[in-house]
């Protein structure tokens, strides 16, 4: 059984599609900003274009006249129309040809292999087979690591880890491709749609300020809103239960798109 896309990731892969590379020439700045004119256009249709500052390089610059003078030719890539209607660019995503010619090879769903490079607290990086050489171009999400909740990226993957990943998306203009270890994991929540309308006790695993989050099964937990658990004001649900504790809930909704499962109180403080 196939999950259903999720529409936010899907708006999201949208805005980072690589977009039509163009050759600009630049005539001069705004403030941190580099004002081009469009080269690759019929005569009389001049047009002035901008690259933000954060899309002129990925080098670390003072201002971007380090990088660009006035006249110079690049090639940049259409990232959309802002403001009042101005074309803007992004010369970084052009910075490399070999490492975009190495993106634009991805598709989203494909598989690719590589090693762990770093494991960090906000995600993982991978060395991908076949990347140019000196670079970094894999990134795993935390929330891609694994279908169930985990304190920290080392407790699902280590460094030097040889892995096989899914690719949710090449960015051309982070220099990156956006990887997932759980898309080629079954979503456990699949075969745990039907138990809508059960009850079921399981331990509290996390206090967040507007409910709990609750262990159902092995990687599956499901939220329960602050408003099940009492009707008198409280500033956080940690006046009323801890984590650990144990407490006995019904599945209101299996959200397979989403992956989340929302759950009701039964009796009491949520059963308690």
């Amino acid at each position: 059984m196939s999950v259903p896309a999720d529409p936010r990731m899907q708006f999201l892969r949208d805005q980072l599609r690589p977009g039509a590379v163009r050759t600009v020439k630049v005539v001069g700045f705004d403030g941190a900003d580099v004002l081009v004119e469009l080269v690759d256009v019929d005569a009389g249709k001049a047009e002035i274009g901008r690259i933000p500052r954060h899309e002129a390089s990925m080098r670390r610059t003072e201002h971007p006249s380090e990088l660009f003078e006035i006249g110079q030719e690049i090639s940049a890539e259409e990232t959309g129309r802002w403001g009042e209607g101005q074309l803007h660019l992004s010369a970084r995503a052009c910075e490399s040809p070999a490492l975009r010619s190495f993106l634009l090879a991805f598709e989203p769903g494909q598989v690719v292999a590589g090693t762990v490079s770093a494991v960090h607290n906000f995600g993982v990086f991978v060395h991908v087979d076949g990347e140019p050489d000196g670079l970094c171009t894999g990134f795993i999400r935390v929330p891609d690591l694994a279908w169930g909740w985990i304190n920290h990226p080392s407790e699902a993957i280590e460094a030097g880890q040889r892995i096989t990943a899914e690719v949710i998306m090449a960015e051309t203009r982070f220099g990156q491709v956006s990887l997932s270890l759980k898309a080629l994991q079954e979503d456990p929540l699949i075969h745990f749609e039907d138990q809508v309308g059960r009850v079921l006790t399981g331990p509290i695993t996390k206090i967040v300020p507007f409910g709990v989050f609750v262990k159902l099964a092995p990687d599956i937990e499901g939220f329960l809103h602050l408003s099940e658990l009492t009707d008198e004001p409280v500033e956080t649900p940690g006046q009323l239960v801890d984590e650990g504790q144990l407490i006995t809930v019904k599945v209101a909704d299996v959200d397979l798109q989403r992956h989340r499962v929302r759950l009701d109180a039964v009796g009491g403080v949520g059963g308690i």
